[in-house]
């Protein structure tokens, strides 16, 4: 329920709250009964500052959001990226915040943190346990009233440098990377800001100097143009109190008025292409423009896009994909502040073209037009957003996103019952209206995503931006003037912590069956939802003994995902859909997983479609050709990754080609040719059992509620699954060495440097420890390799590394992106900051740091049902005690210096290191020659092009 404390205009609250010279209360919204509501109260300061405060004592935990109302929409030609560039350098420090000590400061409260942008706002957001949230509205305040001095030209340069890294990692040197910056670019007219990137272009990013960087700070970066959103565990008395003291005296900037552009009008089909240097299949993209966010037909486009595109009883999938004349079809509704665009994508079976898709798509429309909307697509899109709403509200870090969006895009921050309204109401002939009015008889962008090896296009290229009307926006960055805050408090002392809060562990029940069934649960009922994960012994580890069918494991679980003996794939979704829930089957090293969401109050019927799917699955010779082919086909999708080839490459240097550790799930092009249907049956018929099954429950049911409607699962067989025993068997490593894999053209160097450790997980042995260790050296964003490759030489958008293990190996890696010029330095100050941490060992600051980091980040672990299921998970797979975190908290306080730098000599050396790098071996190989170390050249597949190789 929304009560109005107020009933002035949005307007009129503010002019009365300036007037006061107060902060006042605008609003309080409470909840009542079962309503999906976000309580919050809201607040204005006198210069601007939209406070919103969510009360959630569930978790001693708190989250802060400060949303600035700019984001790439407030860029101009030849200026665009700016606004991204911008995020990157409020981490750099202001007045009383040293360089590179805002991720320290949150980190070293046990807290995470990050900043985010898109076409509309920018926004800064820590989740901390609750006693630091102080210390979090010092920060923001900080760098919202005093950066200007900090910002200097070397910050400038090595931040530049580091978004043009990110842009390389996240677009230009990943498969279809560019897909959205061409549809862009063709669909708005020239100039317009949604024309380009949030990222921006590079030459364009080589351009921006350090003076239009303050201006931007000085026109949009102030508290009239934010919404500063706190949620959790507080008492808003006191965060109003708190805002006030360290947000109250920042002057406003120029006030902002909305962005007003033309539309995006296509009057004919627009054909573009591009060839893309790393996909293997070509891809068609359509997009036609629509309408902006929280338009009255949002909702419509949405289910629009779920009918035609979006799960196995779509439109484009029956008539495309299940036909296997598509190895992808699917359709997407994007909506943004001032306009919108519904887009199509599709990429063609082999023996199918460009055009030839372009004419199925729209063969594929008119298909629809005839079979309309159904009453079956109204409800499982009713009651997939319901389910959506109620999940979405989980996090006290999601509900203080939605508060802090709704607020910034419509002044409304309980907008999410207008949102409800709106879906609940939705009738079908609102969705075939939004299909007239935006798609039927309209134009759209067609843009062919052409490989290097297959270029013809759907049409032969139309369409030029017109540049000829282009005017530069005036944004009133003239005479703009940094005026700092005057306080009567000193902003150089950091706030101190307040008491430390009681951290809960969640509380379990454990029921071990005579059938062998393991079951651990918690309960939890600040949702009316309910999660199942229920595991069977197998998966690829039973291939150990014989790989030619490599693979299976994961080919089956694809298949336990389609028909069954009383239901289509289609019918099953149809009704999971109508019922919010999900059922998804997958399968891993050494387990086959059923993993279950639900509203509670579908539980029963969830379990009992669950009980359909777990008995009576229908291995049919159609769906079976169709997993093989796009099995086979996303091999090509997965070889032109860089990051996917480089993780798959390591690991068969780290165990040896021949291990089945070494060697990818997915099985290889060869292998999962040799499977057949009746392969699938027989895995069915083997190893489907309860002998072994572990069952993790969390959500809002008893244990005398649930295991009663667990019952059917005693009807599987109780039969022992023998997995093969393994062991790691890395290669002789007696040297480090430089394992080289070539991607012609790569903008980055993909590192994966380490080796097998044969450490095991252990939650409170030695393989915690080491994790302990590890921290100062590349544990987080304050780690040595992280900062000496990011923020002081600006080779990487992140360089981490760490310690993996399970119950049969370990390893530890060293991983990054880097630039592709910057590949031979790069490997070699790695290989000099490991030596130097083996060596040299851990300073005690570090291990100040490390304890104070680690030590208060318990609050932030237990609090959704994700985090709670990992918990108990952890300790039914490990056996481990239900007090292994204490014992954790522990070995931690209690950790000495001298014990983590034996640590860092026994498992950190240089000495040995396999160090795969997958890039364009034309650019790096004179580099990497120079720097002494035997060179191996490998492909793709990890397979040597020598035979001295390996």
């Amino acid at each position: 329920m929304k009560q109005k404390l107020l009933s002035f205009c949005g307007f009129a609250i503010l002019l009365f709250t300036v007037a006061s010279g107060q902060t006042k209360l605008v609003e309080k919204v409470t909840k009542k009964g079962s309503e999906i509501v976000i309580p919050y109260e809201k607040y204005v300061l006198p210069n601007g500052l939209t406070l919103i405060i969510h009360e959630d004592h569930s978790d001693p935990v708190v989250h802060v959001d400060v949303t600035y109302h700019v984001g790439s929409a407030r860029e101009e030609i030849g200026k665009s990226g700016f606004a991204h560039f911008f995020e990157h350098m409020m981490f750099q420090g202001s007045d009383h915040v040293a360089d590179e000590q805002h991720f320290k400061i949150v980190t070293e409260a046990g807290g995470t943190l990050n900043g985010s942008t898109n076409r509309d706002r920018t926004n800064y957001f820590e989740t901390v346990p609750s006693n630091q949230l102080e210390k979090m509205l010092w920060l923001e305040a900080d760098r919202m009233g005093f950066l200007l001095d900090a910002v200097t030209q070397p910050k400038f340069e090595i931040q530049r440098s580091t978004v043009k890294n990110e842009r390389g990692q996240n677009y230009d040197n990943r498969p279809y990377g560019l897909v959205s910056e061409f549809a862009s670019k063709n669909l708005y007219p020239y100039g317009h800001p949604y024309s380009w990137l949030t990222i921006g272009y590079v030459e364009e990013l080589n351009r921006v100097n350090v003076n239009d960087l303050k201006n931007f700070f000085l026109r949009w970066y102030g508290p009239n143009n934010a919404t500063l959103t706190v949620g959790g565990d507080v008492k808003p008395a006191q965060v109003v109190k708190l805002v006030e003291k360290y947000f109250g005296s920042i002057p406003r900037v120029p006030e902002v008025q909305k962005v007003t552009v033309p539309s995006a009008v296509v009057e004919a089909d627009r054909y573009v292409s591009f060839t893309d240097n790393y996909a293997k299949l070509p891809l068609l993209a359509v997009v036609y423009p629509t309408v902006p966010s929280y338009d009255k037909d949002m909702a419509a486009l949405q289910c629009l896009a779920q009918v035609l595109g979006q799960g196995k009883n779509s439109v484009l999938y029956q008539q495309l994909v299940k036909k296997q004349l598509a190895l992808q079809a699917n359709a997407s509704s994007q909506l943004s502040e001032l306009a919108g665009e519904f887009y199509f994508q599709l990429v063609p079976m082999p023996g199918k073209s460009l055009s030839q898709m372009d004419t199925l798509l729209r063969a594929s429309l008119d298909s629809f037009e005839k079979r309309g909307v159904t009453d079956d697509d109204i409800a499982k899109f009713k009651g997939g957003v319901e389910a959506q709403q109620i999940n979405g509200l989980q996090s006290v870090a999601g509900k203080v996103s939605q508060l802090a969006a709704f607020q910034t895009f419509t002044g409304n921050p309980n907008k999410i019952a207008d949102l409800l309204k709106m879906y609940t109401s939705l009738t079908k002939e609102d969705v075939m209206n939004a299909y007239n009015k935006y798609i039927k008889g309209r134009h759209g962008v067609f843009v062919s995503v052409l490989t290097k090896t297959e270029g013809i296009a759907a049409a032969k290229n139309n369409y030029t931006a017109d540049s000829s009307h282009y005017t530069p926006p005036d944004y009133g960055y003239a005479g703009l003037k940094y005026v700092k805050p005057k306080d009567i408090f000193d902003r150089s002392k950091i706030p101190g912590n307040g008491s430390n809060p009681v951290v809960k562990v969640p509380a379990f029940w454990r029921k071990d069956l005579a059938s062998g069934i393991k079951i651990i649960g918690t309960e939890s009922t600040e949702l009316p939802t309910v999660t199942l994960s229920i595991t069977i012994p197998g998966g690829h580890l039973l291939q150990a003994n014989n790989t030619d069918k490599l693979g299976l494991a994961n080919f089956f679980a694809s298949m336990m995902n389609e028909d069954t003996k009383n239901y289509t794939a289609e019918q099953m979704a149809v009704e999971l859909q109508k019922l919010g829930s999900s059922i998804n089957i997958g399968s891993s090293t050494d387990e086959i997983t059923f993993n279950v969401q639900c509203l509670k109050k579908n539980l029963d019927k969830t379990l009992a479609l669950l009980e359909e799917r777990m008995f009576n699955p229908k291995f049919t010779d159609d769906a079976f050709k169709r997993t093989q082919k796009q099995i086979l086909e996303s091999f090509k999708v997965m070889k032109a990754q860089p990051a996917t080839v480089a993780s798959d490459v390591i690991a068969k240097i780290n165990y040896g080609p021949n291990n089945i550790l070494g060697m990818s799930e997915n099985g290889t092009e060869t292998t999962v040719k040799n499977i057949t249907l009746q392969d699938v049956q027989d895995y069915y018929n083997n190893y489907i059992t309860t002998k072994g099954m572990k069952v993790v429950i969390v959500g809002d049911v008893k244990q005398a509620e649930i295991l009663p409607k667990l019952a059917f699962l005693d009807k599987l067989p109780n039969k022992k699954i023998e997995l093969p025993a393994v062991a790691a068997t890395p290669l002789s490593t007696d040297q480090a060495k430089i394992y080289l894999v070539d991607i012609p053209k790569a903008a980055q160097t993909e590192f994966r440097v380490g080796y097998n450790t044969g450490l095991k997980y252990d939650a409170t042995g030695e393989f915690y420890r080491a994790g302990l260790m590890n921290f100062a050296l590349g544990g987080g964003f304050n780690g040595r390799l992280n900062l000496n490759l990011r923020e002081d030489k600006g080779w990487t958008y992140g360089a981490r590394s760490s310690f993996s293990g399970d119950e049969y190996s370990g390893d530890f890696e060293f991983s990054s992106g880097i630039r592709a010029d910057a590949t031979d330095s790069a490997l070699v100050e790695v290989v000099k900051e490991l030596r130097n941490y083996s060596e040299s060992g851990i300073k005690d600051d570090e291990v100040v740091f490390m304890k104070s980091a680690i030590g208060q980040r318990d609050a932030l672990r237990y609090e959704t049902g994700f985090q709670k299921a990992g918990f108990i998970r952890n300790i039914l797979d490990y056996n481990l005690p239900a007090n292994y975190t204490e014992i954790q908290a522990k070995i931690l306080k209690s950790m000495t210096k001298e014990q983590i730098n034996a640590l860092a000599k026994k498992y950190i050396d240089p000495n040995k290191l396999n160090m795969l790098l997958v890039g364009d071996k034309a650019k790096i190989l004179p580099g990497l020659q120079k720097l002494g170390y035997p060179i191996v050249e490998l492909d793709v597949d990890g397979k040597p092009t020598e035979k001295k190789a390996f």
